[in-house]
């Protein structure tokens, strides 16, 4: 009953916040650049926590960090690693100051936008919101994931309840205030994640008798090959897979357009540098530690729930069976956390889904007719549309689990949108040479490649008769997905050295951005003006 009683006081203090700060917001998003981008405003914190948040959500806390963690001990802390120094690290430096640049300078507002206009090519735009629109959705509905056994430790109440309460607070607050209210929440959101994520660890490790304790358990257990040491090794047990999931799970995240969109919004320079920072430190905190967290998931293999064949575990158990033994006030603040999680990456891809939908395929198909207020208004519907939609398939899907459609269409949705949109966002932002035509074979590569991975998942294919190396490649989405963006990296300026560029006019006026003189090159420094 205490339990139950800090839980609910927790849960009504922070969603009143939410919708506080949404209702706060309101005023900066009258027109489509403050509702989609807050004015391009956002300091160096809301930035980075805004990427942070949308980056990380339920699906890495309890679905991610449980599977990993059990097939790979603690090494799978390079997962989290990965995600802090190749996803953010990097990312910002390679992408975020080139992105925001020359995204004011096109005036592009969503990644589709930014493919049509740097390319000069209004059907790019239209094909890559298509993408985007079809592949958003299941990522979307598996935001849901794990949510019911988490409140099933507390509350005794049905799961569809729980997916209605998130998606109803999760859209009145986007609704009202567009991006703004998104990235103050994240902000809120991510600091929960922070504490959250350390209390929790703490807490398993002292369940366990201390860190040391923990490993000497953890490194007793026998692995394929092994008598003991291998869940607590450098690399695991399996160092190929391990690769396969940091490649995926960091260098991803430079092709999805929820995360490349916080870019979009930057302010100043100096923000440049304190959000890679802030950015990288909050990854480390975050991923690092829920991997770190799912690498013990083995020491509580007599409380988890296994599938019919007795032996291989249902992930999604793995980290709400480690919390169950857990103090009240622990397990309060770990309802509140992954609730924190998944609305924050909600919140960003439904915003991202319904602003791309409504900029690149709606407003073109209705001409120039559109005010500003009828955009805004136009994505306030889709927004209730999306949320609608993944909550009425994450319901379906948890009534009927004989449905494995959408748990496998998660699987390769985020290595169709990486695999389709990576290079060429990449290759775009640095590449004068990059060509139209390499773009789209780039698209249909990566959604080629994740369908057939799809239809091998679906039981339609044995990936054994392909061979051992595709078999082996194509058993898992995470390895199709990690081959989906490295081949588009090679794909892409292959193509483009035999494809025609475009006029070297365009060029020299796309590109010109960069050489705008501030204190150096534009290349090097964004104005605070």
């Amino acid at each position: 009953m205490t339990t139950k009683i800090i839980s609910a006081v927790m849960l009504i203090i922070f969603f009143a916040v939410m919708i506080f700060v949404g209702v706060r917001t309101r005023h900066r998003a009258k027109n489509v650049e403050g509702f989609v981008l807050g004015g391009r405003a956002a300091g160096p914190w809301i930035t980075a926590f805004a990427f942070g948040t949308s980056y990380f959500s339920a699906v890495i806390f309890v679905g991610y960090a449980g599977q990993f963690g059990w097939n790979f001990g603690l090494a799978s802390t390079w997962a989290g690693l990965g995600n802090a120094f190749i996803g953010s690290l990097l990312a910002w430096n390679i992408l975020g100051r080139r992105t925001r640049v020359m995204t004011q300078h096109i005036d592009a507002r969503t990644m589709p936008e930014f493919f049509g206009k740097r390319f000069n090519s209004v059907p790019m735009k239209v094909i890559a919101s298509i993408i985007v629109f079809i592949f958003l959705i299941p990522y979307t509905a598996s935001l849901y994931n794990g949510l019911s056994s988490l409140f099933g430790l507390v509350f005794n109440i049905p799961y569809w309840a729980v997916i209605a309460i998130m998606a109803i607070l999760t859209g009145l607050y986007v609704i009202f205030g567009g991006y703004m209210a998104t990235a103050i929440n994240d902000f809120i959101q991510g600091i929960i994640m922070l504490f959250g994520i350390s209390a929790v660890i703490f807490s398993v490790l002292q369940d366990n008798g201390g860190l040391v304790p923990s490993m000497q358990k953890l490194s007793a257990l026998p692995a394929d090959g092994w008598t003991g040491g291998a869940f607590t090794s450098f690399l695991g047990p399996d160092p190929l897979a391990l690769l396969f999931v940091v490649l995926l799970t960091s260098l991803g995240t430079w092709g999805l357009p929820q995360m490349v969109n916080k870019f979009y919004a930057i302010k100043s320079e100096d923000d440049i540098h304190k959000g890679t920072v802030i950015s990288t430190i909050f990854a480390i905190i975050v991923a690092g530690g829920c991997y770190f967290l799912g690498g013990f998931g083995r020491l509580y293999a007599d409380k988890i729930s296994y599938q019919s064949d007795g032996v291989t575990p249902l992930f999604d158990t793995i980290v709400p069976s480690m919390l169950s033994t857990l103090p009240s006030m622990v397990i309060a603040v770990v309802i509140v956390l992954v609730l924190s999680a998944s609305m924050s990456t909600l919140s960003s891809l439904v915003l991202t889904s319904s602003s791309t939908f409504t900029l690149d395929v709606i407003k073109p198909a209705a001409g120039e007719k559109m005010s500003d207020s009828k955009q805004v208004a136009v994505m306030r519907v889709f927004i209730l549309f999306f949320i609608v939609v993944s909550a009425v398939i994450a319901i379906v899907k948890d009534s009927h689990p004989e449905i494995t459609f959408i748990a496998q269409m998660m699987g390769v949705s985020w290595g169709a949108l990486a695999g389709s949109f990576l290079a060429p966002f990449l290759y775009g932002l640095y590449w004068k040479r990059t060509t139209r035509a390499a773009c789209y074979v780039s698209f249909v590569w990566g959604c080629a490649l994740m369908i057939f991975q799809m239809v091998i998942s679906l039981g339609g294919f044995d990936p054994a008769a392909l061979g051992p190396v595709l078999g082996y490649l194509f058993a898992s989405s995470v390895r199709s997905g990690v081959i989906a963006m490295v081949g588009s990296l090679i794909i892409v300026p292959v193509v483009s050295l035999f494809t025609r560029k475009q006029a070297d006019s365009e060029l020299t006026e796309l590109f010109s951005c960069y050489d705008e003189k501030v204190v150096t090159d534009r290349k090097h420094l964004l104005s605070d003006n």
